[in-house]
């Protein structure tokens, strides 16, 4: 069961290694594809002027329910998508001020299930859903397959006018991501 989704100790947590799987992202133009997000609209990210901040993390957990697989612990990046989540919502305005035109989570989850966890963590920023996996396998994307379900593997890109300026991979521990980004944001401001 996921008691606490927030109070993990990492150092119990196998880290993600960098398996070479975002290395062909950086300098890559975000291709067409729009996804629908939490908030009832459709993000197209290739078309967002400025510079957006797109988080993506594998699933996230339900208080109190089972977890997906019984080893998801131990599954190297696997954990940690809520600590994830938060964090990005916790410096959401510093983000923004640091030149953050746009902030977004993504994950291949339904945009049912993201629509209720966005509510209930209270997310000042849309979620968006790659369900069908068209951005993830457009932009090959670095996946695991877990429980027959394929998921991206915990990341943050950095995009300028619809280009990925910058890759944040692998991740970890995954609630100082979001601390890592914006300082990057801070000693990188966009050009106007």
């Amino acid at each position: 069961m996921n008691k606490n989704l927030l109070e993990v100790d990492w150092s119990k947590i196998p880290a993600p290694t960098d398996d070479g799987g975002a290395a062909h992202l950086k300098d890559t133009a975000i291709p067409p594809v729009s996804l629908v997000a939490t908030d009832d609209t459709s993000v197209t990210l290739s078309s967002l002027k400025g510079r957006t901040v797109v988080f993506a993390y594998p699933r996230t957990g339900e208080p109190g329910k089972i977890a997906l697989v019984d080893d998801w612990d131990m599954i190297p990046g696997a954990r940690g998508c809520t600590p994830q989540t938060c964090a990005f919502r916790d410096l959401f305005a510093e983000l923004k001020s640091a030149g953050a035109s746009y902030v977004f989570g993504l994950s291949t989850q339904s945009n049912d299930y993201q629509t209720e966890m966005a509510s209930r963590l209270h997310l000042p920023f849309p979620v968006l859903s790659d369900e069908k996996l068209e951005l993830t396998r457009a932009l090959n994307l670095p996946t695991m397959d877990v429980a027959g379900l394929t998921l991206i593997k915990r990341m943050a890109l950095i995009i300028d006018d619809g280009r990925i300026t910058h890759v944040f991979y692998p991740v970890f521990p995954p609630d100082r991501n979001a601390g890592d980004v914006l300082a990057w944001l801070r000693d990188n401001p966009a050009s106007s």
